[in-house]
């Protein structure tokens, strides 16, 4: 019987130029978002950021999926070099201060997990089923969508769409006070692979990517 690997489970066909292809095709985009602490504001700057998350997405014709990432956080490099830095202190005030910051660090660590959050939109671009679906819903009544032939020429034209898409998406929350970074080839590896991986990226481990997909 042969042997099953993770690839054949995920609907992940390809990591291209920063884009991810799916097997039927169709196009994602990544764009990793910055937080915002919305309960230190006041209470019209919370209205203000409401009311333009509101129009941002009443301004979206296309869908989109929010994905938040909790990961423990390892911070055991951090208390290593708290540690040599106390040793090497030579002012003994330092040094006290030093000792009882890290003494603090390791009970907050010791009293539970500490976490950390990502934030990550993801956009989509269907190319050609897209224009399948829009061009009637007929179509699914006499036969199912064919998954389209990805040429070189149609990943261009969707990849350009798909960036329009970003930029709007990035535009539309900047204007609510967040910062957008789309992510790469090797990023969105990274990422993918952190998920299947939990503990080996919790400790900061991941495999050595190619030349060809650090771009």
């Amino acid at each position: 019987m042969p042997e099953t690997t993770t690839q054949q489970f995920l609907e992940i066909d390809q990591i291209k130029g920063g884009i991810l292809i799916l097997k039927n095709k169709s196009l994602r985009g990544v764009l990793m978002v910055s937080s915002l602490n919305f309960a230190l504001k006041s209470d019209e700057e919370q209205s203000a950021i409401i009311y333009q998350f509101q129009n941002f997405l009443n301004s979206l014709d296309f869908s989109c999926q929010i994905l938040i990432q909790s990961r423990r956080l390892n911070i055991t490099g951090y208390l290593d070099n708290l540690k040599k830095l106390e040793k090497s202190q030579e002012n003994e005030l330092l040094k006290i201060q030093i000792a009882e910051y890290r003494k603090f660090i390791e009970g907050l660590v010791a009293a539970g997990t500490i976490m950390t959050k990502s934030f990550y939109v993801i956009i989509p671009y269907y190319g050609s089923l897209e224009e399948q679906i829009t061009a009637g819903k007929k179509i699914f009544k006499k036969r199912e969508l064919k998954t389209p032939t990805l040429t070189e020429e149609r990943f261009q034209r969707g990849k350009n769409q798909l960036w329009q898409r970003i930029e709007f998406v990035a535009l539309g929350l900047k204007r609510c006070g967040l910062q957008c970074v789309p992510l790469n080839t090797s990023e969105l590896i990274e990422l993918f692979w952190g998920l299947h991986h939990p503990k080996e990226a919790e400790f900061g481990y991941y495999p050595e990517l190619p030349p060809e997909l650090t771009q």
